[in-house]
This record gives structure tokens, sequence and C-alpha cells, in this order.
């Protein structure tokens, strides 16, 4: 399944709309997806969505659509 996140870059500073990034990972599980952005970034992570068939086609469309993928 994919997932869609929505992070903030910096955990230690107040969240700001306009800075509110996205990436997008495949994943089994929310709590895989929170684990894996735990270890590899510094991220405050704001919302963390399943995207449907529809949500990813859509989002798909993107030219900045790409599928992160964390070293294991």
């Amino acid at each position: 399944m994919i997932f869609k996140v929505t992070y903030q870059e910096k955990a230690n500073e107040a969240p700001v709309r306009e800075k509110t990034q996205a990436l997008y990972i495949e994943s089994d599980s929310i709590i895989d997806v929170r684990q894996q952005l735990r270890e590899n970034t510094p991220y405050l992570v704001e919302h963390i969505q399943a995207l449907d068939e529809a949500h990813l086609a859509y989002e798909q469309k993107s030219p900045d659509f790409h599928l992160t993928e964390f070293d294991k």
C-alpha cells in the first residue's frame, strides 16, 4: 500500500502550514511507516494517509510524485 506523509522538516520548530511537505512511501502498515520515519528522518510527522486507487492516481499526476525508500 502507498501512504502519503505530510511533515515539517524540523521537529524542534513550530509547524507552519506553508512549510508542510509531503512524501510517499510504500509499506504494509501505518505503524511501519511511522517506524521508518522515526529511524531515518528528523521530521515532525503531521499526518499519514493510506491512499486508495483514485487518490493515488491523482497524486501520481504531480511531477513531484516519487516513492521514498530508506536503506534497511
